[in-house]
């Protein structure tokens, strides 16, 4: 019908190939679809006022002669959808219905007969129009999705026309002639005109079965992975959620765990992203060495580190490194960062190690000493501009020692000034990196309003309304 409508419900047929669990639910619920009839009626009716029709021209059997007419500059002035209903055929389509419809169309009309001949501008009100079509997606796992319109019907009741010309007395002679064209025309343009904006949706949709660039290191694909879920209140659709390394569509070492979404149905649209989805955000990530981080004194935001600092803490440092060198960290992660969703909390583990080396007057670097690292953070969500974006709190660190060139000493007597580089340097440069956000699946022209997020074992729920913008 318009792309709101069609967007939200076509979702519901498209399928690509089939997987166990999905990465993530998406919920259409009742008060979704009213939203989107009652915006894709309006639309509707926009787009008829202001579309162009062809003339008609022709002529129809008078007597013993014929009655040739032309209609021209056809513009429909008014729209009245008093009843619509879009309802799902589980398994085949999505049925749309408009009943008891109505339009008023001005015209320039021309008549002539063998005998008499006039012309003039006229008013057609056409009611009682009931439009019933139904639409199917063919699934197909080796090619993109299509959609077709399958079956399609348009009755109209009464055309009442006024005309205006010279030969008013005979006009009601002329009007008998005019209503043939006009319903013929009803009738076999309204399906088509149907048919060519589902060929529009179909550009849309497109973007739904491939992946998204979430940022330079990482993709998300939010592809369909099996057929829908049809009840009476709502429509679940579960999509593959899985992120993974840009460019390159790996298989992640994690399985997508079944999970289901509380009945609700106060929002229109709910999008449960599961630990899988996370899960494989990590992967991707840690793949790429985003977790990789150096810290050198050219980069460091709040004070120089040197060999001095830790010669305080470490003797043996001190003796290392008789005049003050400056001091480079290496951060990275030893192990796939491990993702927890527990009621209103979302932790992350993190596995790591931190090298520290002294920079040489000859620009040459020299380990110093090696700790092991296990962070325990949290993460806090928001949605803003389309986007899934985090914010992420250091919780507690542990520190102990991995390998060392200046002899053993006590780790606890670092862990402050550790813990204070990891604050200030390390958690603002992931923060920065967060706040770019995860894509949302998104459809055309359509935008999340008052998205409400709450965190569950297993899943994080964003609760949201939708706003169509034309």
């Amino acid at each position: 019908m318009v792309k709101i409508c069609c967007s939200l419900l076509l979702l519901s047929l498209l399928s690509g190939q089939l997987s166990a669990n999905p990465g993530l639910k998406v919920r259409i619920t009742q008060k979704g679809l009213e939203y989107a009839k009652e915006v894709g009626l309006e639309i509707l009716k926009q787009n008829m006022e202001k579309e162009c029709f062809p003339d008609l021209t022709g002529h129809e059997k008078f007597g013993l002669g014929n009655v040739k007419y032309n209609i021209s500059r056809i513009r429909v002035t008014a729209v009245e959808l008093p009843s619509a209903s879009i309802s799902l055929l589980p398994g085949s389509g999505i049925k749309l219905v408009i009943g008891n419809a109505s339009l008023t169309i001005d015209m320039n009309w021309n008549i002539r007969t063998w005998m008499f001949k006039d012309s003039g501008r006229g008013t057609v009100h056409i009611s009682k129009v009931f439009v019933t079509a139904i639409f199917s997606t063919p699934l197909d796992n080796t090619g993109p999705t299509s959609i077709s319109l399958t079956s399609c019907q348009t009755t109209s009741g009464d055309i009442d026309i006024k005309l205006n010309g010279k030969s008013g007395f005979l006009h009601n002679f002329f009007i008998k002639y005019l209503k043939k064209p006009i319903h013929r025309s009803l009738v076999t343009n309204s399906c088509p005109n149907i048919r060519a904006g589902i060929q529009l949706i179909d550009e849309d949709l497109q973007s739904l079965n491939v992946a998204m660039q979430i940022d330079d290191l990482a993709e998300v694909d939010y592809s369909l992975s099996s057929l829908p879920a049809v009840f009476r209140p709502f429509i679940d659709l579960d999509l593959k959620g899985v992120a993974f390394p840009a460019g390159n569509y790996t298989d992640s070492p994690y399985v997508p765990a079944s999970f289901t979404i509380p009945d609700q149905s106060d929002s229109m649209l709910y999008l449960a992203f599961s630990e899988y989805f996370f899960q494989t955000s990590s992967f991707a990530y840690y793949t790429t060495g985003a977790f990789n981080i150096t810290i050198a004194e050219e980069t460091c935001s709040y004070f120089n580190i040197n060999t001095e600092i830790f010669g305080t803490i470490i003797p043996e440092v001190a003796k290392y490194s008789v005049t003050p060198n400056p001091v480079m960290l290496k951060l990275m992660a030893t192990e796939i960062p491990i993702i927890s969703l527990e009621q209103d909390s979302f932790t992350v583990e993190i596995q790591g190690s931190m090298e520290v080396l002294a920079v040489l007057p000859d620009s040459t670097t020299q380990s110093l000493f090696t700790m092991n690292i296990a962070a325990n953070t949290s993460i806090s969500l928001n949605v803003f501009d389309q986007k899934l974006m985090g914010s992420l709190c250091l919780n507690r660190l542990q520190f102990s020692l991995a390998h060392s060139n200046v002899g053993s000493f006590e780790v606890l007597l670092l862990e402050n000034i550790l813990s204070y580089i990891l604050q200030t340097e390390v958690i603002p440069s992931a923060n920065a990196k967060l706040s770019k956000g995860f894509p949302l699946p998104n459809l055309a022209n359509v935008t999340l309003t008052r998205p409400h997020i709450t965190i569950v074992q297993g899943y994080v729920l964003i609760s949201t309304d939708v706003h169509y913008k034309h």
